[in-house]
């Protein structure tokens, strides 16, 4: 009997432990097994991943990286501010001066409250500008709340407020000068030299903030010449007038007789049949021109009777035909009726009291037509206890004459 111990079995004699691999199993102690295993080393960096290049590059592609989330993040912060509402809480105006320069405007805009970064404005304005664009000079009114895209739109399209000025037909042009050199909005000097009476047309004008009182001058003249030639070349071949001088002095005689649009073909033609006549026109507002010239007759200065006999190169109680020169700035309608009258008999006409005139062919007619006016003023001056005018007041022969052919 043998006791030779088999080659796979342990040294303590017990089948239930394997074999390690390259040896076998030792057991360890309590101590020894909660103790943690040593952990091997790190392999050794190449000498590449110390090269002051790659720490460089690596840097530098950090930086890049960075630099692009800023930039993507701050272009859409840009974005955003140009396109939301803006920090204004009412309305307001901004001017826009003539050559002003995007950083001019944009700062502007920014310390009026209009928009919150002058910056932005100007970068973003530069990217959405059209091609050949720039804002345009004029007093702008922007809206509560406009966004900086919608201000720049509103810059781009020159849509300023305009403001007006009104010439009424009839005034002189001192009277319009006056009225130009009154207006606190226009700039800049009137002409030096008064232009020729006649020769501005009343209307409305429309201007913007900057606009200088010589321009409106000059359009006001462009506008009258291009009137009266277009006027004169479609006059009636039968009108007595020889020169287009003639035509617009008597449409400013015309223009001054009578406010209502319906009448002054009537009044035309009855100074043209005094003129085929013979008769002087004996219209008061050439006495009053006469007298007082471009600034015109004082509201509380009334017409008296020694005035028809004061000699005036304009006073045609005294002249026969028409004065020298227009006595007013006559408008469209004054001068198409003297361009085209009615066709009618009646040499004299006198105020009815309701703001028109009553005509007549005959003096007696017109003699009866007075008395009946006069009649109507002493009512009117009783009632208000207003005194009478010195004379009738009245042009077209309240001091009548008879037809005469001399």
């Amino acid at each position: 009997m043998s006791d030779t111990r088999d080659n796979n079995q342990a040294p303590n004699g017990r089948d239930g432990l394997n074999e390690s691999k390259g040896g076998p199993i030792i057991p360890k102690s309590p101590t020894e097994a909660l103790r943690p295993e040593r952990v091997p080393a790190p392999p050794k960096r190449s000498r590449k991943a110390h090269s002051q290049v790659v720490i460089f590059l690596n840097f530098l592609m950090t930086l890049v990286v960075a630099v692009c989330v800023i930039g993507v993040a701050g272009f859409y912060y840009m974005i955003n501010t140009f396109h939301e509402p803006g920090p204004l809480e009412t309305n307001t105006t901004i001017p826009v001066r003539n050559g002003a320069g995007l950083a001019e405007i944009a700062n502007n805009l920014e310390r009026s409250g209009a928009i919150s970064n002058a910056r932005i404005f100007r970068l973003m304005a530069d990217r959405y500008m059209t091609a050949g664009q720039s804002p345009k000079p004029g007093e702008y009114e922007i809206k509560a709340r406009t966004s900086m895209k919608d201000i720049l739109a509103l810059l781009e399209s020159g849509k300023s407020i305009l403001y007006t000025v009104s010439m009424p037909e009839g005034l002189t042009v001192k009277q319009m000068f006056a009225r130009l050199a009154a207006d606190t909005v226009l700039e800049g000097d009137l002409p030096a030299e008064l232009p020729k009476e006649g020769s501005l047309r009343p209307d409305t004008y429309p201007y913007t903030r900057g606009t200088k009182r010589e321009e409106i001058v000059s359009q006001m003249r462009a506008a009258q010449t291009k009137l009266i030639q277009m006027i004169w070349e479609r006059r009636d071949a039968d009108l007595p007038l020889k020169t287009i001088e003639e035509f617009v002095t008597f449409a400013s005689i015309v223009e001054k007789e009578t406010g209502k649009d319906d009448e002054r073909g009537h009044v035309a033609s009855v100074f043209y049949n005094r003129i085929k006549k013979n008769m002087r026109l004996q219209s008061d507002p050439t006495i009053i021109y006469g007298l007082f010239g471009g600034e015109g007759k004082p509201s509380d200065r009334p017409i008296y009777q020694s005035d028809l006999q004061k000699e005036t190169p304009f006073n045609t109680y005294i002249i026969r035909g028409l004065p020298p020169h227009p006595i007013a700035n006559p408008g469209r309608a004054a001068l198409e009726a003297t361009a085209n009258p009615w066709r009618t008999d009646d040499l004299y006409f006198v105020a009815d009291g309701t703001g028109g005139h009553t005509f007549a062919k005959t003096l007696e007619e017109h003699n009866s037509n007075v008395r009946r006016w006069r009649k109507i003023e002493a009512e009117k001056a009783a009632t208000s206890g207003a005194p009478e005018t010195a004379v009738d007041g009245q042009p077209g022969g309240t001091q009548a004459e008879k037809p005469s052919n001399n």
